[in-house]
């Protein structure tokens, strides 16, 4: 793991929002950088290299194919993890809230 992801998973083991996050997880042919399974988010912490090459077409790829099988992504760009880890954690919680939130169009059990 890169640094800001190191940095991050020390953040993110701690359970913010009572969310609990695997790292380097596996879906399919992927393997995410973190992932929260009730939210079915896919969190990618994004450094230099994502943007160089082909980069940025297979990133678009990995993302469709992850929300064609029920994940969102979340690109978090490594300098904002260390440049204001706070805001980072608090984006992620967000969208966890967010995506985990009752769908009133689902059926719920009786």
């Amino acid at each position: 793991m890169s640094l800001p992801e190191v940095l991050l998973w020390q953040q993110l083991k701690a359970r913010p929002g009572g969310y609990i996050f695997r790292k380097q997880h596996p879906v399919g042919p992927y393997v995410l950088d973190f992932a929260c399974i009730k939210a079915r988010l896919d969190i990618e912490v994004d450094g230099e290299a994502h943007n160089r090459g082909d980069q940025p077409e297979r990133d678009e790829i990995r993302t469709n194919w992850l929300a064609r099988n029920g994940f969102a992504t979340l690109h978090i760009p490594a300098t904002d993890v260390l440049r204001n880890m706070e805001s980072a954690v608090i984006r992620i919680v967000v969208e966890c809230q967010n995506r985990a939130a009752p769908n009133p169009n689902r059926r719920q059990p009786a």
